[in-house]
């Protein structure tokens, strides 16, 4: 399954959006530090994406190394919260850690091996839970250290904690960055199937070379359930991006 299509526009946009929405502006000589947190499903549809997540960071992490000065380079370190199972022991719906290296955070190639800890016996996914759980749960660097969280999942939100609300949640979030990976379909303004969407409306559609094409105008198709009210909407308020879940399967 060709999948660099996907990832490539992913570590761009990482990037991208980590400079025009939130980089004050810097000496040529600073070095940007982001903690990121994957907040990842973990029911039974999600093996696949488990699989590529300890692919795409090893690239994710270089991208970051390349941005040029005023904005980076980007020192980033690696968080992974689990969440949606609650009968496997050291596991929860409202989310738990996978330790990176030993810690919350850790290295690429750390995250890497992390990632084999995910598991697949999960059947309820609370993501505002899971990103509460992320924000008050682990041990970020201190200002101006930025955090990111990306939420993965395939599935809309089921209600476990009815008192996290979307505003609620934003409001959490403020002065964070938000990207998902999520099932919902974007389009260009000419109607074509798009990878993803930005915050600014730009939809990001595949050349068919591994590449994209950035478009204005992009359009937000359906989503499993609720996802486009729940997920997406959430990470465009933020300044964030949302990708469709369903491109990554096919190969972006």
């Amino acid at each position: 399954m060709r999948k660099r299509g996907f990832v490539t526009v992913l570590i761009v946009l990482c990037c991208l959006v980590f400079a025009a929405a939130i980089f004050a502006p810097r000496t040529a000589s600073a070095v940007v530090s982001t903690d990121v947190v994957f907040v990842v499903d973990e029911s039974g549809s999600m093996a696949g994406e488990h699989a590529w997540l300890g692919t795409m960071i090893g690239s994710l992490d270089t991208a970051f190394s390349a941005v040029p000065a005023p904005d980076g380079p980007v020192d980033a370190q690696y968080g992974l919260t689990g969440y949606g199972d609650s009968t496997t022991a050291g596991h929860s719906v409202a989310g738990h850690k996978h330790l990176v290296g030993g810690g919350d955070f850790g290295t690429a190639a750390q995250f890497q091996t992390a990632t084999g800890g995910l598991i697949t016996n999960g059947g309820f996914e609370d993501g505002y839970e899971a990103i509460d759980f992320a924000l008050n749960n682990y041990a970020f660097r201190g200002a101006p250290t930025i955090k990111s969280f990306v939420l993965v999942t395939d599935e809309d939100r089921d209600v476990f904690n009815a008192a996290l609300t979307f505003a609620s949640t934003e409001a959490a979030l403020q002065g964070s960055l938000l990207n998902v990976v999520v099932n919902n379909s974007f389009f260009d303004a000419s109607g074509n199937q798009a990878l993803g969407m930005d915050a600014a409306g730009n939809a990001y559609v595949a050349d068919g070379s591994g590449g994209f094409i950035v478009s204005p105008g992009g359009i937000v198709g359906s989503g499993f359930g609720t996802t486009t009210a729940d997920y997406v909407n959430l990470a465009f308020n933020l300044g964030g991006a949302a990708w469709d879940l369903n491109q990554l399967r096919s190969g972006g």
